[in-house]
């Protein structure tokens, strides 16, 4: 099993994509036609707290990885894959911060389809006012 834990240990973007990298094995063994069980669960109150402690621990950065900030929407993205039974069954993993990292639109797609050229447009990026807000809409 992967965690945040050992993810933050890899000091490089493309050392922790590859780290998350799970090459197109996410699709119908994760929900299929049963969207409606992961929108209850990412509409709780539960989850709001839980994705808002993991964008303030990652700082809203890519992969938890200064100074990589998210320009854009953060994504709260689970390092080990959840299925429709672990949303049923409310898996103790879909709210652990060690199965939690903020990763952007295009680098949480690279992820679960497998191209890491959506971590080449990082450089450098300046901090603006309320970027990180966790209780913010995007």
């Amino acid at each position: 099993m992967k965690t945040y834990s050992e993810l933050s240990k890899l000091p490089t973007l493309k050392e922790r994509f590859d780290y998350l990298d799970l090459t197109g094995i996410v699709g119908d063994t994760t929900f299929g036609g049963h969207r409606e069980w992961n929108q209850e669960f990412y509409g709780s109150p539960e989850w709001r707290e839980v994705r808002r402690k993991v964008i303030v621990r990652d700082n809203g950065c890519e992969m938890g990885l200064e100074p990589y900030t998210i320009q854009g929407p953060v994504y709260v993205h689970h390092i080990n894959p959840m299925n429709v039974e672990d949303f049923i069954s409310r898996n103790p993993l879909l709210l652990d911060m060690d199965n939690l990292v903020c990763v952007s639109y295009s680098v949480h797609e690279a992820i679960h389809y497998g191209n890491s050229d959506a971590i080449k447009k990082y450089g450098m990026t300046e901090r603006t006012r309320n970027d990180t807000s966790p209780w913010k809409k995007f």
